[in-house]
């Protein structure tokens, strides 16, 4: 028996579909997410980091902070009210909640020169393609048992409302503590910076991905757990579908976002984080050197204005 030629046509489209997405995922999940390894004097983003970030959508590089720089981040986020007293708290809509703050501006401070440094935003400017500057950073904080979770979004689900007309933006986590399934470390769907931008709405007092998209997604592509030790830095393209679960252990998960845009993406309307400001990238050795814990132009966001999370009443 024929085939009439409007169910010959959308059984020819349905397959067209079906091997376009067995190629996707075969190109995605064609070997585990490779690790780099930062060591003072010979690292380099080489071809093969560029390769990975681009296909996977995200590359981890271990130790880019050391112990001791470590040290000294905590010291100054733990003894000085400076960054800490700007800090909110947001409920997850399931009974968990987080500690977040975030400022616009990078500061002379310990959290500055690490955004301005070499090794977090001039590798950044490598797996970009060019120069970046500064969109925005973030403090982290889920305390033990208590740290809420973090809906499946893309960032650029959020930017793309700022203004920003391309998906040339990418984010730098840095972990402070240990990041683990226990306490609620960073998940990722490999591969899904490909897919463009997914619809994004409220769910459960968050705004995310549309959660059905995700559903279909997650058929096709692999979900990463992203473990990282204190120094560790997993960089992700804004469009790479992200979440974290809670924190349900006895140990705390703090973690220092650093968030890029390239200088030629320059947003498009005047927003809550900053148009394009030149970055004035200092050496690596700036993050030892730095002394001051003045937080001065650092442009703290009002709580009021992140119109992504529901405040704890």
């Amino acid at each position: 028996m024929i085939c009439s030629g409007r169910y010959f046509q959308q059984g020819l489209r349905h397959l067209i579909v079906r091997a376009r997405q067995q190629q996707l995922c075969r190109f995605v999940t064609q070997g585990a997410v490779s690790d780099f390894h930062y060591k003072i004097g010979e690292y380099r983003v080489s071809t093969e980091m560029k390769q990975a970030f681009n296909k996977d959508g995200y590359v981890l590089v271990r130790q880019i902070l050391d112990r001791e720089e470590i040290g000294r981040l905590c010291s100054a986020l733990e003894a000085d009210s400076g960054i800490v007293e700007h800090s909110y708290e947001i409920c997850d809509g399931e009974g968990g909640h987080s500690r977040l703050c975030i400022w616009n501006h990078p500061g002379h401070d310990i959290t500055g020169m690490i955004a301005r440094s070499e090794k977090v935003a001039g590798t950044m400017e490598m797996l970009l393609g060019g120069e970046v500057y500064h969109y925005h950073s973030k403090l982290m904080m889920k305390e033990a048992f208590t740290g809420g979770s973090f809906a499946w979004h893309q960032d650029y689900g959020y930017w793309y409302q700022n203004g920003c007309l391309f998906p040339n933006m990418a984010t730098a986590f840095i972990a402070i503590d240990r990041c683990d399934e226990d306490n609620g470390c960073m998940e990722v769907v490999r591969g899904s910076n490909h897919l463009g931008r997914v619809n994004h709405g409220r769910y459960g007092g968050q705004t995310g991905a549309d959660l059905q998209r995700v559903s279909d997604i997650k058929q096709i592509l692999p979900v990463d757990r992203v473990v990282l030790d204190p120094g560790d830095v997993a960089f992700f393209h804004c469009n790479l579908l992200h979440k974290s679960n809670k924190n349900r252990s006895p140990r705390r998960r703090w973690a220092m976002l650093c968030a890029y845009n390239m200088a030629s993406n320059n947003p498009i309307i005047e927003h809550h984080c900053p148009q394009y400001t030149p970055l004035l990238k200092v050496p690596d050795s700036a993050v030892r050197d730095c002394s001051t814990t003045d937080t001065a132009g650092k442009d703290f966001m009002n709580p009021l204005d992140d119109k992504t999370v529901e405040l704890k009443s």
